[in-house]
């Protein structure tokens, strides 16, 4: 029988525990689920034979008691402020308090601090001042450096000063954490071990550090980008082109004496790895019955019918955190194993027939890489598709498309739609060649036919030239065509489909001129305006990179940000 991870004293006492090897700490309700990172961690260093607790949303402005009930653990305490950065999840682009938390039973806002992996791991630290604290997940990953925080309009430090935690995982944690749990059961989880895991960063004394120039990226000291923003400009480069290579060398950076490592991450996984990582036998697929009187959390009912077949992106949205995540090589599931989920959610008590997604931060991305790797060993574009398409890149789109309709041939299964937003300019080409040999215009028409429930989204930004370039979007040309193909496919096969494009004001390089050309272009072409968005600097990103600058860190040009509530607020007026 499965049983959740315990949450409590009594879920100890059922399990018979007298010790915890492992407690994690998470912002998020507790769904056993492979889309809520902290349970997959939870699962995966239960595989490896330690006993993990998991503590939920605990409460941090009481006397601590949900911090203590557990006890300490004998390892370390894992914390994540939870499937996204909690000042995101908090306030909206116009920083206004949200009334509501979808990673909440109830949709309930208030069940998180602000700035959460931070003032988890100083009550951690407080409480338990012997115990290692490990800090991961997408809030932890963007802030690993020093970065620009919108929301207190300030230049801060790495999130490791701030915190105090001992280590950080960035990226995906699956691999890094598996390592960690194997140097436990080896009996060699120490200081200087742990310390020499890829996809980890940590603070090293200046005395002990020993590097060499071939295999070391030293950017330039938190004191230089603190006197001038030229220089957090050169550094921002500096790590970007890092990040976009396949192999990638060890960064450091000197906050005074002490010395920030970040050591390279693992390579891409492989198809085997990440299907060693969906977890759908081992998960109870469900939240936590601590929550049943509570009422629904969102997110779970967004994502329940859904299932993840790939990761990464090579597309390099300027204002997107994806690449620097999970990274710009995509990892994709192989088709048994999708199959093999696809069998198991229609044994779900609630699934009715509909897969709500097969998708990933793209949809069709799956299984796209370079013709020929040993190119990308040595590109660091950010991206593969901007401002062309690499012509390295292997577009095949008949992997992808006959998972979907294996998938239809699932018993249980009456519909699968596409939830993931579509990269519509890998889609169109000039060459018929090309096009038939990777299925382009075949995979269109089987999306427009059979995979679209009334809508399909889609992501042109903007109208406006020099603001789609500032996005790293394709101009929006390239959109109409897509539009103009939806339809005529919509034609074709009668249907009576929409198709829904999201919106942004207010990115740099965008002024009220602007948006006033892209009011005029979405009337001319009759498009749906109700899927847009502010513009909301998050660390890390080449777009907030520019809002904080006033330039461009690559050109040094100068680029217009709308910075006052006014003006913000004066542009998103055109959605309306």
């Amino acid at each position: 029988m499965k049983h959740f991870l315990p949450t409590s004293k009594k879920e100890l006492d059922y399990l018979g525990w007298d010790y915890i090897d492992v407690i994690l700490i998470t912002g998020d309700a507790y769904v056993d689920h492979p889309s809520f990172g902290a349970a997959v961690i939870g699962r995966l260093l239960q595989r490896k034979g330690l006993r993990v607790a998991i503590l939920p949303q605990p409460n941090w402005r009481d006397d601590l008691r949900d911090f203590k009930k557990l006890g300490t653990p004998r390892y370390f305490f894992g914390i994540t402020a939870g499937n996204m950065d909690s000042m995101v999840n908090h306030y909206t682009a116009y920083n206004r308090l949200r009334s509501d938390d979808a990673y909440t039973a109830g949709n309930q806002a208030g069940f998180r601090p602000d700035y959460a992996t931070v003032v988890y791991t100083k009550i951690v630290k407080d409480l338990h001042p012997n115990v290692p604290v490990i800090i991961g997940g997408v809030e932890a990953s963007m802030r690993r450096f020093s970065h620009y925080d919108f929301w207190s309009d300030t230049f801060k430090p790495s999130i490791l000063i701030e915190s105090g935690a001992d280590f950080l995982v960035y990226g995906m944690a699956e691999k890094p954490m598996q390592i960690i749990a194997q140097l436990i059961k080896n009996n060699q989880f120490n200081r200087e071990n742990v310390q020499k895991v890829p996809q980890i960063a940590f603070f090293s004394d200046f005395s002990q550090m020993k590097s060499n120039e071939n295999e070391t990226l030293t950017l330039l000291p938190f004191e230089k980008e603190l006197e001038d923003k030229k220089n957090y400009a050169e550094n921002f480069c500096a790590f970007e082109r890092e990040s976009n290579k396949k192999a990638q060398r060890v960064i450091t950076q000197h906050y005074g004496d002490i010395v920030l490592v970040q050591n390279p991450p693992y390579p891409t996984l492989s198809s085997d790895e990440l299907d060693d990582f969906a977890l759908f036998n081992e998960m109870i697929f469900a939240p936590h019955p601590k929550y049943l009187k509570r009422g629904d959390i969102p997110a779970w009912e967004m994502i329940k019918n859904s299932i993840t077949i790939h990761r990464g992106c090579f597309g390099g949205c300027s204002f997107c955190a994806i690449a620097a995540h999970q990274g710009k090589h995509v990892a994709s599931r192989s088709e048994t194993s999708i199959l093999q989920e696809v069998k198991h959610l229609t044994e779900q008590p609630y699934f009715k027939g509909h897969i709500t997604d097969l998708g990933g931060p793209s949809a069709n991305m799956y299984q796209i890489k370079g013709l020929n790797e040993k190119y990308c060993d040595i590109c660091h574009r950010y991206s593969c598709i901007f401002p062309s398409i690499c012509k390295n890149l292997n577009r095949n789109h008949k992997p992808l498309l006959r998972v979907y309709q294996n998938a239809l041939k699932v018993k249980g299964v009456k519909h699968v739609s596409i939830g993931s937003g579509i990269r519509y300019d890998m889609l169109l080409t000039n060459d018929e060649k090309l096009d038939t040999k990777y299925g382009l215009t075949d995979y269109f028409e089987e999306v427009v036919k059979k995979h679209v429930s009334g809508r399909l989204k889609v992501a042109p930004e903007h109208t406006v030239p020099h603001v789609l370039k500032a996005m790293r979007k394709p101009n929006f040309d390239t959109f109409l065509l897509f539009y103009d193909k939806f339809l005529q496919l919509n034609k074709k096969n009668r249907k009576n489909q929409q198709l829904i494009p999201y919106f942004i004001s207010g990115h740099p390089n965008c002024s009220i001129l602007d948006m006033k050309q892209l009011h005029r272009d979405v009337r001319k072409n009759h498009l749906i305006t109700e899927q847009a968005q502010g513009f909301t600097p998050t660390p890390m990103t080449y777009a907030t990179a520019m809002y904080y600058l006033g330039f461009d860190p690559y050109s040094g040009n100068a680029v217009y940000s709308a910075k006052k509530m006014e003006e913000k607020k004066a542009q998103s007026k055109f959605f309306t």
